[in-house]
C-alpha cells in the first residue's frame, strides 16, 4: 500500500509539473465531454479537462465525429501515429472550478485528481431520448456532451463488453489499447460476425431499449471505438470506461471492481429493466455476469459469452483454455434460472439467444 501511495503522489506531482510547463507554453484546458446517461429523475454526466494547444486542430472527439473516415494510405501512418500519441498521454487538469448545465438545473463542481467530471443532475427536467448538456470550466471553451434519457417505460437493455466481445484485433491483451488509441481507422479492425445484428435483433419490438457498452479500456481510445461501432453497424449507447495509472490503493486500477461497480450502478439507476449481459470468456466476464445475476437474478434476463478460439485465448491471458467459468453447480442458472448461453460469434448466439429470452421473460410473468 506504501507503494501504491507513493507512485500515485509521484503521477500527480508529474501532472501538476506538466501542467505549469504546457500554461507557460500558451497552452490551455480542453473539455472533452463524455457520453452520459441517466433517468427522468437522475443525470451521469461526464467529461475530462486536459491541457491543450490552441492553435492545434480541435481533436475529433469533441467535434466532428460522425464526419465519414477518409480512406487510409501509407502517408497517413505517421499523422495517425502522432495524433493517437497525443490522446493517450495527456495532462490533465485536476481539481478546476466546473459549471454543468443540464435541462432545469445548473451544479457547480470541480474535475477529480485525473481530471474527470462525474457528476449527478437531479430532477432535470429533460423529456426520454438524446441531449446535450453544456460544460464549462475556468480558462476552457465551453462544450456541449451528449446524454441519454431512458424512457421509464422501457423494460430492456444490454450492457455489452467490446474487446473480444464486438470487436477483435487479435493481439496481445497488453497491446490492446494502444492499438485503440495509435490506430485510429476502423478498417484496421475486425469485428465479431453477426453482433451488430445480434443486438439489433434483441432490441427490435422494445422501444427505446438502451445499450451500454462497458469495458476496462481507458477513455482516451473512445473516439476510435466510436468510429468501429457506426461503421459496423452497432447501435449507439453510453460507453462506460475506464482510467488507468496507480490509486492510493494500488498500482492500477482493477478492470474486475469498475465492471462490478458499473453493473451496479446500472441497476441503481434503472431498477426496472431486465437486462442483457453479452461478453467473452477470454477475461473475467463469466465471472463478473454471474456473480451479479446471482445477486440480482430478477434484473438479469440472459447472459451470452462469446466464446474465444485458442488462439484468441492465449493472446488475451496467454493459455489456449478460458480462464474462469462459474461453477457447474453454483451460478447463475442453477441457482435461480438465469440462462447462459455461450457462441462463437453473433450468428451462433442468435440461435439460442433470443428464445432463452422469450422463455424467461414468460417464467418471470407468469410468477
Amino acid at each position: 500500500m506504501g507503494l501504491s501511495r507513493a507512485v500515485s503522489a509521484a503521477e500527480d506531482a508529474i501532472n501538476r509539473r506538466s501542467v505549469v510547463y504546457l500554461r507557460r507554453r500558451g497552452w490551455r484546458p480542453r473539455i472533452i465531454g463524455l457520453t452520459g446517461y441517466g433517468s427522468v429523475r437522475s443525470l451521469h454526466v461526464l467529461g475530462r479537462v486536459i491541457m491543450a494547444d490552441p492553435e492545434a486542430d480541435t481533436e475529433d472527439h469533441e467535434v466532428g465525429e460522425d464526419a465519414p473516415e477518409p480512406p487510409i494510405s501509407p502517408l497517413d501512418v505517421a499523422a495517425e501515429a502522432q495524433r493517437g500519441w497525443r490522446s493517450f498521454f495527456t495532462a490533465q487538469v485536476g481539481f478546476l472550478p466546473v459549471t454543468v448545465r443540464a435541462g432545469d438545473q445548473t451544479l457547480r463542481t470541480t474535475t477529480d485528481r485525473g481530471g474527470y467530471i462525474d457528476v449527478m443532475v437531479r430532477d432535470h427536467g429533460l423529456e426520454p431520448g438524446w441531449h446535450e448538456v453544456e460544460i464549462e470550466a475556468v480558462a476552457a471553451r465551453p462544450v456541449t456532451a451528449k446524454v441519454l434519457v431512458v424512457d421509464p417505460t422501457v423494460r430492456t437493455g444490454i450492457v455489452s463488453d467490446i474487446d473480444d466481445t464486438i470487436m477483435v484485433t487479435m493481439l496481445p491483451r497488453m497491446l490492446i489499447a494502444a492499438w485503440n488509441t495509435f490506430v485510429r481507422h476502423t478498417s484496421a479492425r475486425k469485428a465479431v460476425p453477426g453482433m451488430a445484428q445480434l443486438y439489433r435483433t434483441l432490441l427490435d419490438g422494445q422501444g427505446d431499449a438502451p445499450v451500454f457498452y462497458l469495458s476496462t479500456g481507458a477513455w482516451n481510445t473512445v473516439p476510435t471505438l466510436r468510429r468501429f461501432m457506426r461503421t459496423h453497424g452497432y447501435p449507439e449507447g453510453p460507453m462506460l470506461m475506464t482510467d488507468w495509472g496507480p490509486t492510493p490503493t494500488g498500482l492500477f486500477r482493477s478492470g474486475v471492481e469498475h465492471k462490478r461497480t458499473q453493473l451496479r450502478n446500472l441497476l441503481i439507476t434503472f431498477p426496472e429493466i431486465r437486462w442483457v449481459l453479452v461478453g467473452d470468456d477470454g477475461q473475467h466476464d463469466p465471472m463478473v455476469y454471474d456473480e451479479l445475476a446471482r445477486e440480482h437474478p430478477r434484473h438479469i434476463s440472459a447472459i451470452a459469452i462469446r466464446q474465444l478460439s485458442p488462439a484468441e485465448q492465449v493472446l488475451a491471458h496467454g493459455t489456449p483454455e478460458a480462464i474462469e467459468q462459474p461453477p457447474a453447480r453454483r451460478n447463475a442458472t442453477a441457482e435461480h434460472g438465469v440462462p447462459t448461453v455461450q457462441g462463437r460469434d453473433g450468428h451462433a448466439l442468435a440461435t439460442l439467444l433470443p428464445e432463452v429470452i422469450a422463455e424467461r421473460r414468460e417464467r418471470m410473468v407468469s410468477r
